[in-house]
């Protein structure tokens, strides 16, 4: 037991001295928490158009307050199939919706955001993998998400990962979780530049971001 406190000592010291060097400053502390207790907010020339969305479709629809560069979140005049050269939105007779925002540059790489919502449904939905095996053609139907990896919590959104993923989704890493008896995900592709770590942190700081908004009927 002596030994250990002994151990521990110089650790001990070291913090000390690091605090009073000013690396951990009290208003260095102030500013972080005042930065965590601001809650994100839609931006404002986007919110006309998301709200639209929620609209459209009748239920809570999630703007999101960041998004990776070069990507923006302004979905322009119609929400049915949003504005050239931005993102694509479509809504199913359903009210399920996707907006799938993209950049691509040759040479340099692809940024790929997908956010989904099923209002009223609360099962994956079912999509088709198809495969050649011997020059024949064989379609299995299949989870549009799967192999769940673990859960995350953000803001009080607990979602859970999917890594192995269908159709938009497609080489995607995928967070999905439930609202008001409806299914959402937030999703993006793994492709240069980015790596799979770098593109789970951004899904943290969309999934942390995310502001719901209520239909206005």
């Amino acid at each position: 037991m002596k030994k250990l406190t002994l151990a521990l000592l110089p650790l001990a010291a070291v913090a000390l001295v690091a605090a009073g060097c000013g690396g951990g400053s009290p208003s260095k502390a102030r500013e972080v928490a005042v930065e965590k207790s601001k809650a994100p907010v839609c931006p404002a020339a986007w919110r006309e158009d998301w709200q639209q969305l929620a609209n459209k479709v009748g239920a809570t629809v999630y703007c999101p307050s960041w998004l990776p560069s070069p990507l923006t979140g302004q979905l322009g005049p119609n929400v049915s199939y949003g504005a050239e050269g931005g993102p694509a939105v479509s809504v199913s007779k359903d009210h399920s919706y996707l907006v799938s925002m993209a950049w691509a540059e040759p040479q340099t790489g692809e940024v790929h955001v997908n956010l989904r919502g099923y209002p009223g449904r609360l099962k994956i939905p079912t999509c088709i993998a198809e495969d050649y095996n011997a020059g024949k053609l064989t379609k299995t139907p299949v989870p549009c998400f799967n192999d769940a990896r673990g859960k995350v919590t953000e803001r009080g959104i607990t979602a859970t990962v999917y890594t192995v993923n269908q159709d938009a989704d497609l080489w995607h890493v995928l967070y999905a979780w439930h609202h008001k008896g409806g299914l959402y995900t937030v999703s993006e592709h793994i492709a240069q530049p980015l790596t799979y770590s770098m593109v789970v942190a951004n899904l943290h700081k969309m999934l942390h971001g995310l502001v719901p908004l209520e239909p206005k009927l």
